[in-house]
């Protein structure tokens, strides 16, 4: 039976391209003063908070339990488990520098985690399971373990749909299996309750911060979050709607939405509905202002979009206008170093030591 040939396609993307043109941003930051700034930053957080779904998380006992401890060269690694919504349990590292002091309270970090990673194990520098060992090395994944010799409290956590988090749908030893994740699943039916996969992530770092508040080893005015790609999603929400954060490290993942995620589609767990429609990312990254925030970017990273660093700088003059506004400038540093979509770190620990302290 012969096919019949297809002369022309139909397709929606430029339209839809059109419409972002159109309704985007209707929060978009524009404050000229600091009433205005506040005004805005409570809009906006409200905004976010029921789009995500974050405000219909519910609020549970923690239940902290310690289910392992190995020592390390120079810190030890302890296996912890949290409730963080009636029945949805977070596994997560906590990485202990062997120096710390009895009564002593130590700056912390949290080492959020990104895709092809398998949730934690990477950022707490698992190089002792092959299938993780060179993704370890070439994207220098193990930022946890660095901010633990450097004297931090490390908390590493696995994501929904991440490392021991995976769903069914994902669940195996298999070396492609266990580095993969379920964030695609977990969105979709997530949107679908009113929730989302972003929303869920803020949440489960936000009882994270709880527990970490429980600790009496840490110091809780001295919280950082830190990652890489996914991660710098992680700490960019987390940080713009918790300011029990300090300072945070997005390595990765600071973009035009339209660009990055519109034109160029990635993976699911990117997307929020109704999020274009009111703000971008310069504007989330706004939310900060005046903590510390520096921003590290490839200047070959593919994910920067088709106009690369254009699309970068852009979103980066967003933010930067809230933190002129306050008089915060030094606190906002964009690093953008020779490579791809990576972590770096060049610039990150002087910047986390001067903001979080010795």
């Amino acid at each position: 039976m012969k096919t019949a040939h297809i002369d022309k396609y139909y397709t929606a993307m430029a339209s839809l391209a059109d419409r972002f043109d159109r309704v985007a941003r209707k929060l978009r930051y524009n404050a000229a003063d600091l009433k205005a700034h506040e005004a805005w930053k409570t809009s906006v957080r409200s905004k976010l908070g029921d789009i995500t779904g974050l405000t219909r998380m519910e609020t549970c006992d923690l239940q902290p339990e310690r289910l392992e401890t190995v020592q390390l060269d120079g810190y030890r690694r302890e296996k912890w488990l949290i409730q963080t919504e009636p029945g949805v349990w977070m596994p997560f590292y906590t990485l202990i520098p062997d120096d710390l002091q009895p009564d002593e309270k130590r700056r912390c970090m949290i080492a959020a985690h990104g895709h092809g990673s398998a949730g934690k194990f990477s950022p707490a520098g698992r190089t002792d399971i092959p299938a993780l060992k060179e993704k370890i090395e070439n994207d220098r994944y193990d930022y946890g373990v660095q901010f633990v010799r450097r004297g931090y409290i490390v908390f590493c956590p696995d994501a929904r749909g991440f490392g021991e988090r995976r769903e069914s749908s994902g669940q195996g030893d298999e070396e492609d299996v266990f580095i993969s994740s379920t964030c695609n699943h977990l969105n979709v039916m997530a949107i679908g309750l009113g929730l989302s996969l972003t929303g869920m992530w803020t949440w489960d770092l936000m009882r994270l911060i709880d527990y970490i508040e429980t600790r009496e080893d840490c110091a809780q005015d001295r919280i950082g979050c830190c990652g890489l790609s996914g991660g710098g999603l992680q700490t960019l929400w987390l940080t713009a709607l918790d300011e029990r954060v300090s300072c945070a490290v997005v390595s990765g993942y600071f973009y035009g939405y339209k660009d990055a995620l519109l034109n160029l589609y990635n993976c699911s767990c990117n997307y929020v509905p109704h999020l274009w429609e009111n703000v971008d990312m310069g504007d989330i990254a706004a939310l900060i202002a005046p903590r510390a925030l520096l921003i590290e970017t490839g200047d070959q990273d593919p994910l920067n979009g088709e106009r690369g660093l254009d699309n970068v700088t852009e979103q980066v003059e967003i933010a930067a206008g809230a933190y002129r506004l306050m008089e915060a400038e030094e606190r906002f540093v964009h690093h953008v170093f020779k490579g791809g979509h990576v972590w770096d770190g060049e610039k990150t620990y002087a910047f986390a030591d001067r903001w979080l302290g010795e």
